[in-house]
């Protein structure tokens, strides 16, 4: 018998930078057992250069993603929805699970800083996959 596919949603105020890497990571780390999506409350219309960047050195490709807002993404029920530190713009999506994580906006991080923030997004989206 399959296992069921996990839908993951991170969200943060702009869908340019954590909720955008943390995407990836949940692809990246989850590969078919994980269904992973990314939008902001607030959208910036474009992912960060220095997001696609630091993503890049680690072999992903993140120009392919697009900064969306919450509208755009599927209406069904997640497994776990993050939102990273926007709190109340976050409107409600249903979940089984919610978790915010306190992760700092890195948009004005010089390079050392944001491979910082996008490795510990790294780590916190590896506990979340194994708590699935």
């Amino acid at each position: 018998m399959d296992k069921l596919v996990k839908k993951v949603l991170f969200v943060c105020i702009e869908n340019s930078n954590r909720s955008q890497m943390s995407q990836a990571f949940a692809k990246l780390l989850g590969g078919n057992e994980i269904e992973a999506f990314s939008a902001g409350s607030k959208p910036s219309g474009i992912v960060n250069p220095k997001a696609i960047a630091a993503m890049k050195e680690l072999g992903y490709d993140l120009s392919a993603h697009d900064s969306k807002s919450l509208d755009d993404i599927p209406d069904v029920e997640y497994d776990a929805v993050v939102t990273m530190g926007c709190g109340d713009a976050c409107p409600f999506v249903r979940t089984k699970r919610r978790e915010d994580w306190q992760i700092p906006d890195p948009k004005h991080m010089e390079s050392e800083e944001f491979r910082k923030v996008r490795d510990f997004i790294e780590s916190k989206v590896a506990e979340l996959l194994k708590s699935l």
